[in-house]
């Protein structure tokens, strides 16, 4: 996070820090990730059919986002820890890619954002595909993972120029 030119995350001698968010006002604050798999035809095809060898690829990817969201704290350092009111994670089939579409919505009543919940949901939703998929298909790519949008706390609302 940065407040004009300075980094919130370093102190004043440049030691990373956990930002103090104590004097912040609760508001609440949703953010939309988004990130793609691109992946042979025949292998989105058999995901949508249902017949990948690991069980329902969508549906435990959009488990796997979930869970993730819920514990990045544990996994990027000098992140809160968030009480999640809601994480929505929607995989839609491109046959223009072709591959997944993934968009993860996360949402809190807080005191920081949740970008940082959105964007990994949505990245290891996209790992997760990849796993369960790797068996048939490992030129998958994993590609386009950014933060779509962001609402709530004192930055205000971005939007992507291109975001739906």
């Amino acid at each position: 996070m940065a407040q004009g030119n300075k980094l919130t995350h370093l102190d004043e001698t440049g030691a990373a820090n956990m930002v103090d968010v104590s004097d912040k006002d609760v508001t609440d604050r949703v953010a939309i990730a988004a990130g793609a798999v691109i992946m042979q035809a025949e292998t989105l095809e058999m995901i949508q059919s249902g017949s990948a060898k690991k069980g329902d690829v969508i549906a435990t990817a959009r488990i796997a986002g979930i869970m993730a969201a819920k514990k990045t704290h544990e996994l990027i350092p000098l992140c809160h820890p968030l009480a999640l009111s809601k994480v929505k994670i929607d995989i839609e089939p491109d046959a223009a890619l072709p591959g997944l579409q993934v968009r993860a919505m996360a949402k809190v009543s807080g005191q920081t954002g949740v970008e940082m919940e959105a964007l990994t949901a949505a990245t290891v939703a996209c790992l997760t595909i990849y796993d369960m998929a790797k068996a048939v298909d490992r030129a998958m790519t994993i590609t386009g993972v950014r933060l779509l949008e962001k609402s709530g706390g004192a930055s205000g609302t971005y939007r992507a120029d291109d975001a739906e």
